[in-house]
């Protein structure tokens, strides 16, 4: 049987000790560390390189809310599953928007708790019924995004790219493209630098006048 690798990042030292508890009893996982919001916590989760980290609603907020996105830029595939969380739907919006799996509440079970990391290890996104609706109310408030297919296809720009193009037509800066798409925004920064160097120009700017039809002009490149 293959294990799941995980990795536990919590302040509390006695849920961190608890979680360590139940999840060793688990023979489809295994616990290849645990740590608080030390100075040194990122570079231990990036050498342990698990397949999926458990973080309490404080990874939400440290760094500037920019921890799981340097994570999962450093640790390819990364599954990242929030826990010992509160039911409120602007918490769980944001960490869905930036790229949590899965989400479990703080009444939840040591069973759910078990259940939740392997079915994302299997690849599924898991969170309270509870707020599930949140999720599809929130993308029905969201305009839909144009792709101009045939305006990209002249330069051999790949759907996302053009779904991208879109985006940056709409002005915003690479974290809100990576918060909109669910990506990292060292993925929206590769996906900007195709861009310009399929259409040979040097800046996003000079894309968005591309696309509009207005003639490039020089300048710096932004990214």
């Amino acid at each position: 049987m293959k294990l799941t690798e995980v990795f536990l990042l919590a302040e509390n030292r006695l849920l961190r000790e608890a979680l360590i508890r139940l999840l060793g009893k688990k023979h489809e996982v295994r616990v290849v560390g645990a740590s608080g919001y030390t100075p040194t916590a990122y570079e231990d989760i990036v050498s342990a390189h698990p397949q999926i980290i458990l973080l309490d609603s404080n990874g939400l907020t440290v760094s500037n809310s920019t921890l799981i996105s340097s994570l999962q830029a450093a640790i390819r595939g990364l599954r990242v599953v929030m826990i010992d969380m509160d039911p409120d739907e602007n918490t769980f919006l944001k960490a869905v928007r930036s790229g949590v799996v899965g989400y479990v509440l703080k009444d939840a079970s040591a069973l759910e708790v078990a259940a939740t990391i392997r079915a994302v290890a299997a690849g599924e996104a898991v969170c309270p019924p509870s707020l599930g609706m949140a999720v599809f109310r929130c993308i029905a408030q969201q305009p839909p995004v144009t792709v101009t297919t045939s305006w990209g296809a002249g330069f051999g720009l790949s759907r996302r790219e053009e779904q991208m193009v879109e985006l940056l037509r709409e002005r915003l800066t690479n974290k809100e493209i990576a918060m909109r798409l669910n990506l990292s925004e060292q993925t929206v920064k590769n996906h900007v630098h195709h861009i310009l160097r399929k259409t040979g120009v040097p800046s996003r700017t000079s894309v968005i006048k591309l696309c509009n039809g207005e003639p490039g002009k020089s300048g710096h490149l932004l990214s």
